[in-house]
């Protein structure tokens, strides 16, 4: 089997557009989540998604336990918080808006181009990620663009 490197499977795969999704849940300690660009809609009926989480994550293990997530899929104007999301040990709510899902309760995070709520419905290991699947339970979209990650920049 070839050995592909990863700094040329990243190099290669940032030809392929991504948007920009943050997860959030609430765990016993408050509000948690993540940076996510390997999020995909997986099924209309019922309606499912699916997203990545590294196994290195620390915010992966809060949501998994939580059971329940919301995912914020981010707007043009939202370089920021995805950035944030994406720092290690940052503290990712102070001073960011945001109200609870429906559902379960998790961050809706203000300003973002849609977002869903959901329950985690099956995880599955997937190399040096979890496969998460999530059952749609709410969900809602505004008029704002979405932000795009390529080639290693934000649009």
């Amino acid at each position: 089997m070839p050995v592909i490197p990863a700094a040329e499977y990243r190099r290669v795969l940032g030809h392929f557009p991504t948007g920009v999704v943050v997860i959030t849940t609430l765990g016993p300690q408050g509000p948690a989540g993540l940076s996510i660009n390997s999020f995909t809609s997986v099924s209309l009926d019922p309606p499912l998604i699916g997203f990545f989480p590294a196994h290195t994550s620390g915010s992966w293990p809060t949501i998994r336990q939580h059971g329940a997530f919301c995912a914020n899929i981010l707007a043009a104007d939202q370089e920021d918080v995805a950035r944030l999301f994406a720092t290690p040990g940052a503290d990712r709510f102070a001073g960011l808006g945001w109200r609870p899902a429906p559902h379960s309760g998790a961050p809706i995070l203000d300003g973002v181009s849609a977002w869903l709520d959901c329950v985690i419905e099956a995880v599955t290991p997937t190399g040096d990620h979890d496969f998460v699947l999530g059952r749609v339970q709410a969900l809602d979209a505004t008029a704002a663009k979405p932000l795009i990650y390529h080639r290693g920049f934000y649009m």
